[in-house]
């Protein structure tokens, strides 16, 4: 287990702003995602826990070994800590071999076994073929491979991968999962995991852990987080979701049902408890749970007349967005039936309205 709760500012300076790390977690087996924005701190919390970052305060564990205590003035160095670290450009030396880079990282071990070990790694991997080639005579996924067999050879006792899919094309991205998911059956590692990418979330990780600023603003299962936001600012770094400013007008606990009022229209949504008439709040709804109709006949209830701005399509799906910032995502087929429309009735499931 990691258990993590560091501080790091960043003064600003004549041409670069400010910056503030300060957050807390905990991560156990399995892979933990680091998930959020460019410029939320993510890299920068694993360059504390590997050691090549000094944090200004906190505290750092590694199975109850103490990596880095801001109060006692303990700072392993990065050697001592006994991480593997995945970079963003691989970081192979480029006038050694394949075999040559995983040699170098046991080099303190005895021979004999320094072989057999870059051995076993070579065919687990699937690089032996490869192994007398130096980093520019390989492609992008056995570069990869290489960079994460280079961290696991030593035996670590954390994996830490900053963005590893970033620059790669679909299939090796494909390989590059079931590589991952290979080392978390086998190796038994447990691993921290940065990305902005919401496939390789659900893709990979047992646990998310939102970044934001520098902050953490949730945390749980990756459906936990995706399927429930914690505030407006998730649903919005997500990017899942339709967010549209309403204001309550009615709310009906012994019917389960409220009234939202959004522009000129009024929604018939689930009882929302703790909330007053009169409270403005965010709609929350993914464009998946919305449906479209031709706008020809008279809207009923929780539907609303739109316009449709622009579409953009996808292999099996298309996404249709409509004046007041309206998303609606629809099977491909569906919308080529009427392609010509523009005047759209959208329809509002009234069990999937969610506020925040």
């Amino acid at each position: 287990m990691i258990q993590t709760r560091i501080r790091k500012r960043f003064a600003p300076g004549p041409e670069s702003a400010g910056f503030s790390l300060d957050l807390e977690f905990e991560a156990e087996s399995g892979i933990t995602v680091l998930f959020g924005p460019s410029g939320s701190g993510k890299t920068l919390t694993l360059d504390c826990i590997a050691g090549f970052v000094r944090p200004d305060e906190g505290r750092i564990l590694l199975d109850d070994q103490i990596l880095f205590d801001g109060a006692a003035r303990v700072h392993l160095p990065a050697q001592a800590r006994h991480c593997g670290y995945v970079f963003q450009n691989y970081a192979l030396f480029p006038h050694m071999t394949l075999r040559q880079n995983l040699e170098f990282a046991v080099e303190r071990i005895p021979r004999l076994e320094r072989h057999r070990k870059v051995n076993e790694i070579l065919e687990k991997f699937h690089l032996a073929d490869v192994s007398g080639r130096r980093p520019y005579e390989l492609s992008g996924g056995q570069k990869q491979r290489c960079s994460i067999a280079r961290a696991l050879i030593g035996s670590p006792r954390l994996l830490l991968l900053d963005e590893p899919a970033r620059g790669l094309d679909a299939p090796l991205r494909a390989e590059l999962y079931t590589v991952l998911r290979q080392v978390r059956e086998e190796f038994g590692v447990p691993a921290i995991l940065v990305t902005h990418d919401l496939d390789e979330c659900f893709e990979l990780g047992d646990g998310v852990i939102v970044l934001r600023e520098g902050h953490v603003v949730q945390s749980g299962s990756p459906r936990k987080v995706f399927e429930q936001p914690a505030n407006v600012d998730v649903a919005r770094l997500l990017g899942l979701y339709n967010l549209l400013p309403v204001e309550i007008r009615g709310l009906d606990p012994g019917r389960n049902m409220s009234r939202l009022r959004y522009q000129d229209f009024d929604l018939t949504g689930p009882y929302f408890p703790g909330r007053l008439i009169g409270d403005r709040v965010w709609l929350c709804i993914r464009p998946d749970l919305l449906s479209v109709s031709p706008g020809n006949g008279r809207p009923g209830m929780n539907q609303m007349r739109a316009t449709l701005l622009r579409v953009v399509e996808k292999p099996e799906r298309a996404r249709m967005e409509f004046a007041g910032e309206i998303a609606v995502e629809v099977p491909r087929i569906e919308f080529e039936k009427n392609r010509a429309v523009k005047e759209w009735l959208i329809e509002f499931p009234q069990s999937s309205l969610r506020i925040l």
